[in-house]
């Protein structure tokens, strides 16, 4: 709860205003009993029609004026939970771009999906009732009981026997339910993560008719989570039908007594009647607790996961002095060796962030290789060889546990993070085109100009087809590029890598949908107007490479050849069998 009071307090003047609003409508909620009482047992035998008619408008403006404060008072909290959660999402956002790779294997993407959305609401539900049901519950039970002693001792008694059983009954319940609804959460994520899955596989799906497959695998997952919350709904709705029956005892309890009481003349018929209305109220004031501890039940678990991810420390700290650089090369990775925490590999890449968790064997082994200033240098191996992990430690997504890597004479650890990826323009593996202009895909919120857009695209082979578009930049591209071919993509997703004239540009495996020409023509325009850059490219393909100045052979996380073309060729049998394969000459 301390964590959702963070950010309430920010609006502490507003909720005060709230609660007195609410609690203002409710104390006059309560007299209106009370004068229903005074008509009947007072004012109506007096038959004094202006007194009555006089009472029943006292008794209708109140009733309207408890309406207008409650509803302005409903507003005001909807106001303030939204601005609160507003608050809270962007902050839940911001950490989790900033969260490390670590990081981001051990919460996981569709936990993070989850947090954001059902997390955030059901604590947005608690903020909103916390101001309004919250503080009009112990008005109407302690309030309803106070005035109904004042009344009748006699009948009061039947509510005070009830009102502390129930209220028991209640927090019991509520503190069962707490840790309940934590595992519905859980639960979520895997619902979530099967859902994203097929999502963006939809097309994999499809193609290999894995349809019914998908489906029993979602309804296992659903049928799991809907269990837990079935459990958790049954423990937080069991004090629903014991209010209900209380109730209903109490009400007949009431009648019963209160005639026995008319009867003897010890008390009015209108006393009968507000009773009712009161006991009403009370039970109202603790089924509304009942439902105040059910959100809060839910708030509660919630919380602790956004602050779980709230509170993580600071994955990739910045470090003021690091080791000396072995070299003047721009680009020094030295005896470098790395595993990723995960036990499990992840699926992060779809999402273009090109996280990918492994297991807890090293992925790199003593790596080291130098890059001089507007240098190349190519990657070529295996899939799981450790090629995007190269990559992942040269921008600091994760540190190495062995080694040190360095760009420009400073181990990257020394560096501003946001500096740091500043100095790089790349394209990952199934990277990201996103639902906007192209002109905004390509730009991505940098200060591009518009010539500076345009020559990137045509050096990257893709200025011909936007200029065929009538809309030519401001075309909008689909959710995930869905109407561009994958040679498109692929081309405007190396448009926007260069448009920002990087000094460090990286090209993951960017070019397996083109065509051995356009790939050809791609790295000749890019060798000729962005000479300054240094390169790294990755790549399947030994043409896309092997003209580079350098090529690395990875084999399971170990460098097995260094060198040219030429030099692998001759030095290197696994390359050379690459290099037949591929062109034919096997």
């Amino acid at each position: 709860m301390k964590f959702i009071w963070s950010y309430m307090r920010k609006h502490i003047w507003a909720i005060i205003l709230v609660l007195f609003m609410k609690s203002f409508s409710t104390v006059l909620e309560l007299f209106l009993p009370y004068i229903l009482e005074y008509m009947i047992d007072t004012v109506a035998p007096t038959k004094d029609v202006r007194l009555i008619l006089l009472w029943g408008v006292i008794m209708l403006t109140l009733a309207i004026l408890v309406r207008f404060i409650s509803v302005g008072a409903n507003r005001g909290s909807v106001r303030i939970a939204r601005k609160c959660i507003y608050k809270m999402r962007q902050d839940l956002f911001t950490k989790s771009i900033n969260l490390s790779g670590d990081q981001m294997d051990e919460v996981g993407l569709p936990s993070l999906i989850s947090r954001m959305t059902s997390d955030s609401y059901n604590v947005q539900s608690f903020m909103q009732i916390t101001q309004t049901i919250a503080i009009r519950a112990p008005f109407l039970l302690f309030g309803g009981i106070f005035i109904t002693l004042s009344m009748d001792t006699g009948l009061a008694m039947v509510l005070i026997i009830l009102a502390p059983i129930l209220l028991v009954a209640v927090v019991i319940i509520s503190r069962k339910g707490i840790p309940l609804y934590d595992i519905v959460q859980t639960k979520l994520d895997s619902v979530v993560r099967i859902m994203r899955e097929n999502i963006t596989g939809i097309r994999v799906v499809k193609a290999l008719s894995k349809e019914d497959y998908e489906k029993r695998r979602f309804s296992n997952a659903n049928e799991t989570m809907s269990k837990s919350e079935i459990k958790a709904s049954v423990v937080m709705s069991l004090p629903g039908p014991v209010i209900s029956l209380a109730m209903n005892v109490g009400l007949t309890l009431v009648v019963l007594f209160g005639a026995y009481r008319v009867n003897k003349g010890v008390t009015q018929p209108g006393v009968i009647l507000a009773f009712l209305s009161y006991f009403q109220m009370i039970l109202m004031g603790v089924l509304i607790l009942n439902r105040f501890f059910l959100n809060m039940s839910k708030a509660n678990a919630s919380a602790n996961r956004i602050s779980s991810v709230m509170n993580q420390p600071e994955g990739l700290e910045k470090i003021e002095e690091g080791p000396k650089a072995p070299s003047d090369d721009y680009i020094i990775f030295d005896n470098v060796s790395f595993t990723y925490n995960g036990s499990v590999r992840t699926e992060c890449q779809n999402s273009g962030s090109a996280f990918a968790g492994g297991s807890r064997e090293k992925t790199l082994k003593d790596i080291s290789f130098r890059i001089p200033r507007g240098g190349s240098l190519g990657i070529i191996g295996a899939t799981g060889s450790g090629k995007t992990t190269v990559l992942n430690l040269l921008m600091r997504f994760y540190d190495p546990q062995e080694g040190h890597v360095f760009i420009d004479g400073r181990d990257v650890r020394t560096y501003d993070l946001d500096k740091l990826r500043r100095l790089f323009g790349v394209v990952f593996q199934n990277d990201a085109i996103f639902a906007d202009t192209i002109a905004e895909n390509l730009s991505f919120g940098r200060e591009v100009s518009h010539d500076e857009m345009k020559n990137a695209a045509w050096n990257a082979m893709a200025g011909e087809f936007i200029e065929d578009y009538d809309d030519q930049y401001e075309h909008e591209a689909a959710i995930h590029g869905a109407n561009f071919s994958g040679g498109q993509k692929q081309r405007l997703l190396i448009s926007r890598a260069l448009a920002a004239h990087p000094k460090i540009l990286v090209l993951d495996d960017s070019s397996s949908a083109l065509d051995y020409r356009t790939d050809a023509l791609l790295r000749k325009n890019i060798r000729q107007n962005h000479d300054d850059a240094t390169m790294i490219i990755i790549a399947q393909r030994v043409s896309s490479i092997m003209s580079l100045d350098q090529i690395i052979m990875l084999d399971e996380g170990r460098i097995i050849g260094i060198g040219t073309h030429e030099e692998l060729l001759a030095s290197t049998p696994q390359y050379r069998d690459i290099y037949e394969t591929q062109m034919g000459e096997v």
